[in-house]
């Protein structure tokens, strides 16, 4: 059999290269463009790739503008009609309950903990547990959050009793649901309308979104993290796991180093969220208020006898995660 000569395969090779180069790659999520935190890093990924490679064109879709739904964007991404996206990870459940991990009560209680969690034997799990549902996660974006209710001051599990409340993720309404709570799947797009028709009488969300869809217009009392969050949920920049392969492997590089300094970018704006949601707050007139210790231990003894343990039971998979993640100290 005869060799394929150098050069031929030299050509294949920039071919490929200018293909995966040519299309132009959209990135769609839910969030107001130029304003939301997830928005801006996005620009951020884009602007160090094209530093990098100018050849790769992007398009950004901001707030919908595609025509996809922010939980139906899985279902995109899978079939490679959609190449990436702005993805809250919790909405992956429908999919594959593992997902859950990354929004597990009282497991990566600071943003400082989710960056020791990159490199680790559980970031490599996530990603398997991603590939496995035809998504590549390409950003570590972690965002802390918060709760906030129309008529009452949230503290521990006790205060939560009788109250109408979205969490974001069926393992963590198995918490809520044991200190006596109702809760309400949607997505973050459809909290404001849900608390302004009563559908809702609280929430669980990230302090950003708090702040982007205004929902201090709709609650009057806020819970923000003191020293530790209860909330944190990753909501990164992910790839259709289809068009990631399509990538050479120096695209792919440039990938990585561009999501790296989104990444740090990202963290500087969390860090600021929590505060950013407590000034508008106060600015509305709400009663605002941190977790104390105490508070945050009860949920956490609390976690661990529902959500954790729930968790674990799923598969082989899940328990692995869940340890995976408490092995990070």
């Amino acid at each position: 059999m005869k060799s394929i000569p150098s050069w031929v395969a030299a050509v294949a090779v920039a071919l490929v290269s200018v293909s995966a180069s040519a299309q132009e790659i959209k990135i769609s999520h839910q969030w107001k463009a130029n304003a939301d935190g997830r928005d801006l890093a996005t620009r951020v990924f884009v602007k160090e790739v094209n530093a990098r490679d100018p050849n790769i064109k992007f398009r950004i879709y901001p707030a919908q503008s595609l025509g996809i739904k922010p939980v139906a964007q899985l279902d995109a991404l899978q079939n490679g009609t959609l190449e990436m996206a702005v993805f809250p990870m919790s909405y992956a459940v429908g999919k594959a309950a593992e997902f859950s991990i990354i929004i597990m009560p009282g497991t990566v209680p600071t943003l400082e903990h989710a960056m020791k969690l990159r490199g680790t034997p559980f970031q490599k799990k996530l990603q398997d547990l991603a590939h496995a549902n035809g998504i590549h996660i390409v950003t570590w974006w972690w965002t802390p959050g918060a709760f906030a209710t129309k008529d009452r001051e949230i503290a521990g599990p006790k205060s939560v009793a009788g109250l109408k409340l979205r969490a974001a993720d069926p393992t963590f309404e198995t918490m809520l649901k044991a200190a006596g709570a109702s809760v309400i799947n949607m997505p973050s797009t459809e909290i404001y309308p849900s608390l302004q028709s009563g559908v809702l009488s609280g929430t669980l969300t990230s302090a950003k979104t708090f702040v982007s869809m205004r929902l201090y217009e709709q609650t009057k009392f806020a819970t923000t993290p003191g020293k530790y969050a209860l909330w944190m949920l990753m909501q990164p920049l992910v790839m259709s796991k289809q068009h990631w392969d399509k990538l050479t492997p120096a695209q792919q590089k440039i990938f990585e180093e561009a999501a790296a300094k989104s990444d740090e970018y990202f963290l500087g704006l969390q860090r600021e969220a929590v505060s950013d949601m407590e000034k508008e707050y106060k600015k509305a007139g709400a009663k605002v208020r941190e977790m104390t210790q105490a508070e945050y231990d009860q949920w956490v003894a609390l976690a661990k006898d529902t959500a954790w343990k729930e968790f674990a039971t799923k598969s082989t998979t899940a328990k692995d995660l869940l340890d995976a993640l408490l092995a990070v100290k």
